[in-house]
């Protein structure tokens, strides 16, 4: 398995944020990680990239615990925030560069113009960041996320603020992304789940209330739309 959950918790204080949680994800596959404002969804992801530690239980990505071995983690793992972090005034091509220097890429070239290529920036590449689209700049932050080939990415809300055109070819990219990597979608947006996400996990209040299939939540809810199965589940909690 890629990424591996085992009863993680997270305690801030006295509130329990995340609750003994336990999920898996493999190659080949985009899991939504899915939840209301507050369920435990940021926690979880912090704690697999490793910014906070967890206060019990375990995670380990590609292979590595997040707590015994976080640099190999990171070295693993390509997270996008929801609010991309973009230097504006950088090019684009001249930020991947940058990107590619913190990575130690060694065939930095070769590397920067085959995720070009495959994010679609071909087009851009030689305009400044702040001048792009919202669209352009969220491709410039998943194409600086996989430019060290990552095992696995965690993309927390990658199409937020998007207009139809961009909503569809991000979500196509982010479809072909996870061919070949372990990809963890976290988003607010029901609809995206259904159309790019190969298996849901669904957290409310800090517990996983379902970890199914698509296709399986719809056999379990017959005749509910993917949007009135989350509210039902996140409700009853």
């Amino acid at each position: 398995m890629s990424i591996e959950v085992n009863r993680l918790t997270k305690i801030y204080g006295e509130q329990r944020a995340v609750d003994e949680i336990s999920f898996s994800a493999e190659k080949g596959q985009v899991l939504g990680f899915l939840g209301p404002n507050g369920a435990g969804k940021s926690t979880t992801m912090k704690v697999l990239s490793c910014f906070i530690p967890p206060s019990s239980g375990s995670a380990r990505v590609a292979g590595f615990d997040v707590s015994e071995d976080p640099v190999a983690v990171r070295q693993n793992l390509g997270y996008l925030p929801e609010h991309n972090p973009l230097y504006l005034d950088m090019y684009v091509k001249e930020s991947l560069g940058f990107i590619a220097d913190v990575h130690k890429i060694g065939n930095r070239k070769q590397r920067i113009e085959e995720v070009i290529a495959l994010t679609g920036l071909g087009a851009e590449q030689h305009k400044k960041v702040g001048a792009l689209s919202k669209g352009y700049r969220q491709r410039v932050g998943i194409a600086q996320v996989i430019l060290h080939d990552p095992a696995v990415l965690i993309l927390d809300e990658p199409t937020s603020g998007l207009d139809p055109n961009q909503l569809i070819e991000i979500r196509a990219l982010i479809k072909e992304l996870g061919k070949t990597r372990t990809i963890i979608l976290s988003t607010h947006i029901m609809q995206e789940a259904e159309a790019v996400c190969d298996r849901a996990v669904i957290i409310n209040k800090g517990k996983i209330v379902a970890d199914d299939t698509v296709s399986g939540l719809h056999d379990s809810f017959p005749g509910m739309s993917f949007e009135d199965i989350f509210i039902r589940l996140t409700s009853a909690s």
